[in-house]
């Protein structure tokens, strides 16, 4: 039994998966923290970040939470300061799902809404991130948990990686990630560094990110990638980094409820098509762990939707027919858009 709802937070399950790769000779696990109260990995950092600062005098109950947030680690702070009973602002921008926004809201967090990008970048995150500036200069007590340079955000995951470790023994080979603040990688590939264990660290970026030297690109599904290099971000510690496209997190995202029932969000498919990118080059035997950042009920409108597939990422094209059984049968959709998965997709249009 738990004192309070903050304490379940981590020791998520750790599952095999023995049919999404049935063929390969390695074994693959998965670290389910949509299992987190908040439904997703950012509860530990925003947990530690908020605990940490309150223990060292920095923030108090009477202190404003301001930070910029497309969806998980606000909601993992508006559930956080919601228990503390302290005020939260969470700066957000037209990618934010509604869904999102709507948990955002029932935890009583206010919502600021960016509704245009930076005019120098063109980014969002860069405004969302000028507007808490903006906030905090305005409101006393005020206070940024800054997900993307604060330490305390891969410190939590020093317990996600001796989570991982301790159910396997020790013996973890591969450890894919998926990339936006950094935090879970840095965490990790510290944890790892630090005992010198054996396991490759595999980033997991979007293709449109700038995290590992790409080209920013508009970018569809949130929960990785970044249009900013986090200062969290040491590359030194990553084996190989594998880019992933928008469509291939549906795919994923499609394969993993469909092979394995498992109802993941949009960066738990990205893992999931990093892992098929490299899978001819994992050596048998090999024990891998993919690490699924959140649950899949807040992707129902997009990833899990045909027509904002259809809409959003064009047709589905030969190139991809063997993707295809993972889209809703013709009788169950609209004639016009189970029809558009036949014809030529952007993805390969380029």
């Amino acid at each position: 039994m738990y004192d309070e709802i903050l304490s379940s937070i981590g020791r998520t399950p750790l599952v095999k998966l023995s049919r999404v790769f049935g063929d390969c000779d390695f074994r693959l696990f998965a670290k389910l923290e949509g299992f987190n109260p908040g439904g997703s990995i950012k509860d530990r950092a925003a947990m530690n970040i908020i605990n940490r600062a309150l223990e060292a005098g920095v923030i108090g109950p009477n202190t404003t939470i301001i930070e910029s947030s497309s969806g998980n680690m606000g909601i993992g702070l508006a559930q956080v300061c919601a228990y503390h009973k302290m005020r939260f602002i969470c700066v957000i921008d037209p990618k934010t799902t509604q869904a999102n926004i709507q948990i955002l809201r029932a935890y009583g967090a206010e919502i600021d809404y960016v509704s245009e990008p930076d005019p120098v970048t063109g980014e969002f995150l860069k405004a969302r991130i000028d507007r808490v500036r903006q906030l905090i200069d305005t409101i006393p007590d005020s206070y940024c948990p800054d997900q993307y340079s604060n330490p305390d955000n891969f410190r939590a995951h020093y317990q996600t990686m001796a989570e991982i470790t301790s159910e396997l023994n020790g013996d973890v080979d591969f450890l894919f990630c998926a990339t936006s603040t950094c935090g879970t990688m840095r965490g990790c590939s510290e944890y790892v560094h630090d005992r010198e264990l054996k396991t490759n660290i595999i980033a997991v970026d979007a293709v449109g990110s700038v995290i590992f030297g790409g080209r920013s690109a508009k970018r569809l599904i949130p929960g990785h990638g970044a249009a900013v290099r986090p200062k969290l971000h040491r590359p030194d510690l990553t084996a190989r980094c594998v880019h992933v496209t928008d469509l291939e997190c549906v795919v994923g995202c499609r394969r993993l409820v469909r092979e394995e029932a498992i109802l993941a969000g949009g960066s738990s498919g990205a893992v999931l098509m990093a892992i098929e990118h490299l899978k001819s080059e994992l050596p048998p035997g090999s024990s891998c762990v993919a690490i699924f950042p959140d649950r899949g009920e807040r992707y129902l409108d997009t990833i899990y939707s045909d027509r904002w597939v259809a809409a959003n990422l064009g047709q589905i094209c030969e190139t991809c027919a063997e993707w295809s059984s993972y889209f809703t049968p013709a009788l169950t959709v609209e004639p016009a858009i189970a029809a558009s998965f036949n014809l030529a997709c952007l993805e390969h249009a380029k």
